[in-house]
C-alpha cells in the first residue's frame, strides 16, 4: 500500500478521471499527444498530485490520480483542463484552427478507487484486538 502524508495525515485517495475534448473531435494526436502527457505530469505535480497512470485517447483522456485530501477532485480537474486548455490556445491555435480557449468538453467522470469494502470492515473490526495486544504488550516491558 502506497501511503502519502500531509503534517498531521496519512492518506491513498486515488480517482478513475475520463474528460474529453469539446464535441468529442479527435484533436489528441502527434506532437500535442506528447506535450499534454508531460504538461499533465507536471501540473499534477505542482498541486501535489500524482498520476499513477494515464491514456490519451485521440478524443478523450484517461488518468489514474492520487489527490492529496486537502484538494478537491473538482479543483484538480479543473486546474488540468485549464491550464492544458491556455497551452494549446497558446500553442497551437493558428495551425490547428483552434478558437478562443475552448479545447475540453465541459464536465468530467469520476471515480474513487480504494480498499475493498470488506478489507476495511475487517480492519475496523480487528482494531480492538490489535489495541488490547500492544497494552498489554507495554505491562510486560521492563522499566530500567
Amino acid at each position: 500500500m502506497d501511503e502519502n502524508h500531509l503534517s498531521h495525515s496519512t492518506w491513498d485517495c486515488k480517482y478513475h478521471i475520463v474528460f474529453g475534448s469539446k464535441y468529442r473531435t479527435k484533436r489528441l494526436y502527434g506532437d500535442l499527444r506528447l506535450e499534454l502527457r508531460d504538461q499533465f505530469t507536471k501540473l499534477a505535480s505542482q498541486k501535489g498530485c500524482h498520476i499513477e497512470e494515464g491514456h490519451l485517447m485521440p478524443d478523450h483522456v484517461h488518468m489514474l490520480i492520487s489527490i492529496p485530501p486537502k484538494y478537491s477532485v473538482a479543483h484538480i480537474v479543473g486546474f488540468l483542463k485549464g491550464k492544458t486548455a491556455l497551452y494549446v490556445a497558446n500553442k497551437y491555435a493558428r495551425k490547428r484552427r483552434y478558437k478562443g480557449y475552448h479545447f475540453w468538453a465541459r464536465g468530467y467522470f469520476v471515480s474513487t478507487t480504494g480498499y475493498q469494502e470488506e478489507v476495511v470492515r475487517r480492519y475496523i473490526r480487528n482494531q480492538e484486538k490489535q489495541d488490547k495486544a500492544t497494552d498489554f504488550a507495554d505491562l510486560f516491558k521492563p522499566n530500567y
